[in-house]
This record gives C-alpha cells, sequence and structure tokens, in this order.
C-alpha cells in the first residue's frame, strides 16, 4: 500500500473507531433501567419537584422537576 492509500485508511479506522464509541455510549445510557417501568405521578409529587414509581419493582423516587430516574432502584428502598 502506497502513502496515499495509508493516509486515506486511517480517517476510516478513527471514524469507525468513534462510532463504535459512541454507539456503545448510547446504549449503555438507554439501559441502566433495565427493567424498570418508570411512571410520573403527578398527584403525589410536590410543587418543584416530580414523583416516580416503577411498575415493575415497585421502587419510587423523588426527583427535581423535569428529570426522569436513570437507575434502576430495585433492592435500595
Amino acid at each position: 500500500m502506497n502513502k496515499k492509500g495509508r493516509s486515506m485508511f486511517i480517517p476510516l479506522i478513527i471514524g469507525l473507531i468513534a462510532f463504535f464509541i459512541l454507539s456503545w455510549i448510547w446504549k449503555r445510557s438507554r439501559t441502566l433501567t433495565r427493567d424498570c417501568r418508570w411512571r410520573e405521578d403527578r398527584q403525589q409529587a410536590g410543587p418543584d419537584e416530580s414523583f416516580f414509581h416503577c411498575v415493575t419493582c415497585g421502587a419510587e423516587t423523588r426527583l427535581p422537576k423535569g428529570d426522569e430516574p436513570r437507575h434502576c432502584l430495585r433492592g435500595q428502598q
């Protein structure tokens, strides 16, 4: 392979590595709640907070308004 061929090959390798790293980060952020199915209950929430209940494991949590649960809380209550 000549120098021109190698110089075209390097950006392809870097692009593939970046794609796989970004895919892994995106997938990991989506699977942190595992099997949890969070439902917001606005009646139990305070004025500046959100209340969430997991219909799968029964976990409950209160978070600042606008935030959503990102982690499974099974067994922590």
